[in-house]
């Protein structure tokens, strides 16, 4: 298949929107999805842009994208980069788009200087997370993701944090 790999232009945000949709299906998280072209727009092109993503298209067609944003690294000391998404539609897998989207953020990552190119994958999705440990991707076993939803970000925010009879964090 012949595809292109090109940053998303603001005009394309709706396509995006639609295939994060689809993204969100599949992962079983549908029930999560709260994006809209507008919370995204603002996001990617917005005053203060906090992320970046990347388009593929096959013959015309949208066949999926990564979108990704910079981290930091005190250990290295340099910023590092985070793969939020790859999707590649059903139709066009298998034919190394995957790796050509994925290769592409790290190509960003790459002439920013970042000294790593990290992400999560689902614990039932065997086939992604062999095919990340195939590129290299080393599985962080020891590490546990954590996060807190608006809501309970706002109410630590603001002094009502639900955690009883913790006054720091144990060391």
């Amino acid at each position: 298949m012949d595809f292109q790999i090109a940053p998303l232009a603001s005009s394309d945000v709706p396509i995006l929107l639609e295939l994060v949709r689809e993204l969100a299906r599949f992962e079983r998280l549908d029930h999560e999805f709260q994006a809209t072209v507008e919370s995204l727009s603002d996001s990617l092109f917005g005053p203060n842009p906090v992320a970046g993503a990347l388009l593929a298209q096959c013959g015309g067609q949208p066949a999926g994208y990564g979108l990704y944003f910079f981290t930091f690294s005190s250990f290295v000391g340099r910023p590092g980069i985070w793969l939020d998404d790859v999707y590649v539609r059903p139709g066009f897998r298998r034919c190394g788009l995957g790796r050509a989207l994925i290769k592409a953020v790290a190509q960003v990552g790459a002439e920013r200087n970042c000294g790593r190119f990290e992400w999560t994958a689902l614990n039932w999705n065997i086939d992604a997370l062999e095919f990340y440990r195939g590129l290299g991707a080393e599985v962080m076993n020891e590490w546990v993701l954590l996060r807190m939803n608006s809501e309970s970000l706002r109410r630590l925010a603001s002094g009502l944090s639900s955690s009883a009879g913790t006054t720091d964090i144990p060391v």
